[in-house]
């Protein structure tokens, strides 16, 4: 597998690659240098589940707030810079753990050397970006389009300019918002580097489409066994980015953690508010801290057997609620005490037991 011999890059309190568990990522969508609504956020993420944050420092005013967020926070602080070099620098000498950058559009190379120097001299790792709506012009023209194939080339020339400056402490990132150019872009690359990679799908869309964008892109990939890092990047507030990232990790059996909850789609036999009690039942669940699964079933007569490779279920209508586990009713309750009763038996849950 791929991501079990990618080179191991500490950033932080944190591993990637070499076969370490995938980490979720996030961006903030404060200003940066507004501290407290940015650490407010970033604590919010990381009570949710997010491995490493990254913060966008458009200014020297963001740089210098750096310093002061990386105190109060307990997950690695990366800084997202473009177009200007001197705040690479600055992002690193208050506190970064690591930066992304894009070579091509930090300037000469005598620009990219200082940042490759400090970023040395404090064993901070840089994040090389590739995003396929700026991909350069001469690659364009020579693969006769935005390829898969431009966005690997393009990557791997920056990578090659940092490298020659004798520095290897890198992760790459491609991007696209096109889902299937992304993932035989990542195809390629895993092909023909070992450095990590930080997967995601650019620009995915709102949190409907982004969501469906997003899993579908990154189950791809990372079933292949590429990629070290991921973000779900979407239109909306962070939090629902790890939310989304923690279920696609879990759902593909690479992260352990969190109650799944499953439920049937209802038919002309459901006679209780399935909808509502799935949307009840999965906002219960989303602070207990149990790895275990658990049905919603709409009816008794079917439920108990659909609810059979649920480690917990609850099924319900015409008055009458049950209670199941592994298949089996093991408690009949009032319809209406369904929930209350599902959520006793999660606190007493053993996990042995599953």
């Amino acid at each position: 597998m791929y991501r079990d011999h990618t080179k191991v890059i500490k950033i932080g309190n944190r591993v990637i690659g070499g076969g370490n568990p995938i980490l979720i990522q996030s961006m903030t969508n404060t200003k940066t240098e507004d501290v407290e609504a940015t650490v407010a956020q970033i604590l919010s993420l990381e009570k949710a589940g997010c491995d490493i944050i990254r913060c966008a420092v458009p200014t020297m005013e963001a740089a210098k707030a750096l310093s002061q967020i990386k105190k109060q926070i307990h997950i690695p602080l990366v800084a997202d810079i473009h177009f200007d070099y001197r705040l690479a620098i600055a992002a690193m000498e208050n506190g970064a753990d690591k930066i992304r950058i894009n070579p091509g559009n930090i300037g000469s190379k005598e620009r990219i050397q200082a940042v490759v120097d400090t970023a040395k001299e404090r064993n901070i790792p840089i994040r090389v970006g590739v995003n396929s709506g700026s991909l350069e012009k001469e690659l364009v023209e020579k693969y006769h389009g935005v390829t898969a194939e431009g966005l690997v080339e393009s990557a791997l020339d920056k990578v090659h300019i940092i490298e020659e400056m004798g520095y290897d402490n890198l992760v790459i990132s491609i991007k696209s918002s096109d889902v299937l150019m992304c993932a035989r872009a990542h195809e390629l690359i895993a092909e023909k580097t070992q450095y990590p990679l930080h997967v995601g799908i650019t620009e995915a869309g709102t949190l409907y489409s982004g969501n469906i964008k997003s899993a579908i892109g990154l189950g791809i990939i990372l079933y292949q066994g590429i990629g070290d890092t991921i973000r779900v990047s979407l239109t909306g507030a962070p939090l629902e980015e790890v939310k989304s990232a923690k279920r696609i990790l879990k759902t593909l059996g690479l992260r352990k953690g969190g109650v799944e909850v499953v439920s049937c789609p209802t038919c002309g036999r459901t006679k209780i508010d399935l909808i509502g009690l799935a949307n009840q039942v999965e906002t219960m669940v989303q602070d207990i801290p149990l790895d275990i699964k658990v049905a919603v079933m709409g009816c008794v007569v079917n439920g108990p057997g659909e609810a059979k490779e649920a480690d917990l279920g609850i099924a319900g209508g015409d008055g009458v609620g049950l209670l199941i586990r592994h298949g089996d009713v093991v408690k009949k309750v009032p319809e209406m005490d369904l929930l209350d009763t599902l959520r006793q038996e999660l606190l007493t849950w053993n996990e042995q037991e599953s």
